[in-house]
């Protein structure tokens, strides 16, 4: 049988820690995570025609992962300086132009689009009008029954209660953390007072009610574990490990978000499909980075 195509469509950047440099970008780490869990997958971006961009292509060499990718001349390779709390917890500053801002929509990209089980696509991409429009049209290409999974992932002030609502009509997926819970109960006219309980159903059953094509939406919320609702009225909550050592969370819930993808792919119940990917996404805080080799023991039960 063949492999489903499981595509992250959005930005390719290096993760910058003081001195240290490691590749990222929510949508190459989502397709990274989904090549390790079964899948094809597949990145879409643009670099730069310059030496980061070259040291992309060298440090995919050695991965799974498919690379898509456009150079531009002119503007660089992407770039995030990222901070780390006490906790591992992450923060970003982004230059404001960079190649995946000006990822152009081809015939090449048209045809992948064809050809996807699940496309997964966030609101950092979007900043732009060029890849904005680039990842919109690659979504209305994809095939009916196509996952196409909008990770929020918020991030800076590239972002607007417009652009959160364009994305949800376009998707049947949603995936948000506890923080990202808060911004997007505002927009739908969640009390921000309630109690964590009443405003994670009452955004869930908001959601739903505006945007009847969606069938999933994701919460993760760290040590407090993640909660996964369906259209069906099916629900699953699994407990954070609390034996994690917490060394970093960049790309943690990317792995967990493209895990479940696989496993949805795959034709996994709900909550076999979400234990998996809560498990990968604990391994994955446990190492540095954002694209860690999974161990065999967690492969072979994906």
């Amino acid at each position: 049988m063949s492999k489903k195509i499981v595509i992250g469509i959005g930005e390719i950047l290096w993760d910058v820690f003081g001195e240290e440099k490691r590749l990222g970008g929510a949508p190459a780490n989502f397709a990274h995570h989904a090549s390790q869990t079964g899948a094809e997958g597949v990145a879409v971006s643009a670099v730069g025609d310059d030496a980061l961009g070259d040291a992309i292509f060298a440090e995919l060499a050695g991965k799974t992962l498919r690379a898509e990718f456009q150079r531009v001349s002119g503007v660089p390779t992407g770039t995030v300086a990222v901070s780390l709390d006490a906790s591992g917890s992450a923060r970003y500053a982004f230059p404001s132009d960079s190649a995946w801002d000006h990822l152009a929509f081809t015939e090449h990209l048209r045809d992948l689009a064809a050809r996807a089980d699940a496309v997964c696509f966030g609101t950092l991409m979007q900043r732009s009008e060029t890849s904005r429009e680039t990842v919109r049209a690659f979504l209305r290409a994809t095939p009916e029954n196509a996952l196409r999974v909008f990770d929020a992932n918020l991030r800076a002030d590239f972002y607007s209660e417009k652009l959160v609502r364009e994305s949800l009509a376009l998707a049947n997926v949603l995936k948000i953390n506890e923080d990202e819970l808060r911004v997007l109960g505002g927009f739908f006219g969640v009390p921000a007072g309630d109690a964590f309980a009443a405003r994670r159903d009452r955004f869930f059953e908001t959601v739903f009610a505006a945007f009847p094509c969606l069938r999933f939406v994701v919460l993760t919320c760290g040590g407090d574990g993640s909660f996964i609702a369906a259209r069906d009225g099916e629900f699953s909550f699994v407990a954070a490990d609390a034996g994690t050592r917490v060394v970093d969370t960049v790309g943690a819930g990317d792995s967990f978000t493209a895990t479940f993808t696989t496993a949805l792919l795959a034709g996994r119940p709900l909550a076999e499909a979400h234990r998996l990917a809560a498990d990968v996404s604990a391994f994955v805080c446990s190492r540095a980075g954002a694209m860690p080799e999974l161990p065999d023991a967690l492969k072979a039960r994906l």
